[in-house]
């Protein structure tokens, strides 16, 4: 039997416990297997919340609910692609944003639906977006589908 012990920081919004010291969270995992070296071990254990977050957003997407047998497969099928997409989005389109790590909720609330306003001067159409939204210093041109 081996004993992995790795110190590391919490993932963000976590409750810190009395045995974190000086904000690193130490933890142990006991591995009976008998194949694979240490690190690819650890890879294996470090990979664990990563998969654990992804279930939890996929929960907070729509998974939970699951009724009928034949309208779960394609309910599933549909959670998947959105989590697909939210996951693409945050890693492509938003890399120098908070909102990479935002949860689906906040995502929501945030980003997908945005108060703003539709202001029509001349024979432009401006839409205002509110000041915490990520491209808020854009103000786009509805009519013309480009940015002034």
């Amino acid at each position: 039997m081996r004993v992995i012990v790795r110190e590391g920081r919490p993932y963000p919004g976590a409750q810190l416990r009395i045995t974190d010291a000086d904000g690193l969270r130490v933890t142990a995992r006991a591995a009976n297997s008998t194949r694979g070296q240490l690190p690819a071990l650890e890879l294996r254990h470090r990979r664990r919340p990563r998969a654990e977050n992804r279930i939890r957003a996929a929960n907070d997407t729509g998974l939970t609910n699951l009724h009928d047998p034949a309208q779960s497969q394609i309910w599933c099928a549909t959670v998947a692609l959105a989590c697909d997409l939210v996951a693409w989005m945050q890693m492509l389109a938003l890399t120098e944003h908070p909102a990479r790590r935002w949860e689906p909720e906040r995502l929501r609330t945030r980003l997908f639906t945005v108060p703003a306003t539709l202001a029509r001067t001349g024979r432009r159409r401006l839409l205002h977006l509110t000041e915490h939204h990520p491209w808020a210093t854009t103000v786009t041109d509805a009519s013309r589908g480009c940015a002034t």
